[in-house]
């Protein structure tokens, strides 16, 4: 599939704006076609760091219209699935690592009315998807190892990337989108593109200035 006959989806994460004018930035961002905001929950037990959980992704949708996709990067993501729809999360993206039950997870997010998403780390196979990708809506490749932002992008993981895609294919899923977050910026884009994904998650390639000039810049780059 060529990157021409897919729609790509530029998802800055908020983990790297400033969360004093937050409101402003996604208005902002929301001005210049932003549609996805990428949000990730950290519990200091799966990653090290601690960020932010349901009460500060139901503040932010009172003030946003976007397409909510959270990443969560904890341990027993399947205790927050009621409370993240009820704050307004439109996809829930857990960790195979992170999953005991990974059929019965998903399956419950999409039971409470979200979409799903898988997430893999760096060293995790891809064939822990062989048996989920019927109730998967998007997988997620870290091209980074979790926990922090400002990481260089892992150039082992275009392979990765690849190989998803073509595995995608061939199991008659090619709908499924794939995600990247790590070291996405600039100098990195056209390579994930060329290699088959289709939602890029940014962080300081965003946020770091004026966000909706970067965001532009990055949508001029896409086209």
């Amino acid at each position: 599939m060529h990157t021409e006959e897919r729609e790509i989806i530029l998802n800055p994460s908020i983990l790297s704006a400033d969360f004093t004018v937050l409101g402003e930035q996604l208005k902002a961002l929301e001005a210049c076609g932003c549609r996805w905001v990428h949000i990730d929950v950290m519990d200091g037990t799966f990653v090290p760091p601690v960020s932010f959980g349901e009460p500060v992704i139901t503040s932010i949708r009172k003030k946003s219209g976007l397409f909510f996709d959270v990443h969560m990067m904890t341990e027993h993501p399947d205790t927050h699935i009621d409370a993240l729809k009820k704050a307004g999360a439109d996809l829930v993206c857990v960790h195979a690592e992170a999953c005991t039950h990974l059929d019965r997870v998903l399956g419950a997010i999409r039971e409470a009315g979200m979409r799903t998403g898988v997430a893999l780390n760096p060293a995790t196979p891809l064939s822990v998807l062989d048996y989920v990708l019927d109730k998967t809506d998007m997988v997620l490749v870290m091209t980074v190892n979790p926990g922090f932002g400002g990481q260089s992008y892992l150039p082992a993981m275009t392979g990765k990337i690849r190989a998803l895609r073509n595995m995608l294919e061939k199991a008659g899923h090619p709908d499924i989108r794939i995600e990247v977050d790590g070291g996405i910026n600039a100098g990195t884009l056209q390579t994930v593109l060329d290699a088959g994904a289709d939602v890029l998650v940014m962080g300081s390639a965003v946020f770091q200035g004026d966000p909706a000039e970067n965001f532009r810049k990055m949508q001029a780059l896409v086209r």
